[in-house]
Formats: C-alpha cells, sequence, structure tokens
C-alpha cells in the first residue's frame, strides 16, 4: 500500500481527495464524488478535509537526488 500523502500530480484543490484515493486503491474521482456526496450530510467533513490538507505531508518530488 501507498504512503498516506498528498500527491503533486493529479490534485484539484490540496491533493487530499487524490491521496486517499492512491492510498485506499480506487480512483481520484470517485474519492471526490464521496466527499461531496458526503458534504450533503451532517457532520464535520469540511473541517476534516481541511484538517488533512494541514497534516499530511506531500510527496517528495520525483527528481530529487539524495
Amino acid at each position: 500500500m501507498a504512503a498516506l500523502t498528498r500527491p503533486r500530480d493529479g490534485r484539484m484543490i490540496g491533493g487530499v481527495c487524490a491521496g486517499l484515493a492512491r492510498r485506499f486503491g480506487t480512483s481520484a474521482t470517485t474519492m471526490r464524488v464521496i466527499f461531496v456526496v458526503s458534504c450533503l450530510l451532517p457532520g464535520p467533513q469540511f473541517l476534516l478535509y481541511l484538517a488533512l490538507w494541514l497534516l499530511l505531508p506531500q510527496d517528495k518530488p520525483a527528481n530529487a537526488a539524495w
């Protein structure tokens, strides 16, 4: 399984849905639809998205020489 990070490519806003989709083996579009539909339900979904945006690290650049 992939690590839970925000990818630098394939993101629309913060990369949270793309990172979650890669981690759980689904498409980013599916994860985005699930998030939008979940926002119709009561709860702190938007705040959770913001928290994940702040807390999840970004992927390392592909051309990083270590």
